[in-house]
């Protein structure tokens, strides 16, 4: 039989009063990559300055950061595949620019060049 009083020395002989020191990167290591470092940004933001990544941010790109963060995950969905696309015809553009000018020879190096890059048998990048 446990006294009433038995359980609770019971339970306080369980308690271990050991403080067990983090600093240690051998023994606890990050499990994310900077998140340590961002934690410890967002401890006081009132009296610390700006994080590093922020330094550079014009306020139109923290008003753009404002506006994606205000999105549902169907309006960034939509966005992301917006991006996309653009990218995607900036790549069409980009080839035909690239197919027009090498048809144009814009990108040819002058006769006399070759020459003697190919005289000494290296390939040269002018």
């Amino acid at each position: 039989r446990i006294s009433p009083h038995g359980r609770d020395d019971f339970e306080s002989s369980l308690l271990s009063l050991e403080k067990l020191d983090r600093a240690s990167p051998d023994l606890w290591p990050e499990q994310l990559p900077g998140v340590a470092e961002f934690a410890a940004s967002y401890k006081n933001p009132i009296t610390s300055s700006p994080p590093k990544w922020m330094a550079e941010l014009e306020s139109e790109d923290i008003e753009m950061l404002k506006e994606l963060g205000s999105l549902t995950t169907a309006n960034l969905m939509e966005k992301v595949k917006g991006l996309q696309n653009l990218a995607y015809q900036l790549g069409l553009e980009e080839s035909r620019e690239m197919t027009r000018g090498k048809f144009l020879n814009i990108l040819e190096r002058p006769k006399k060049e070759r020459e003697s890059c190919n005289s000494r048998g290296v390939w040269c990048v002018l």
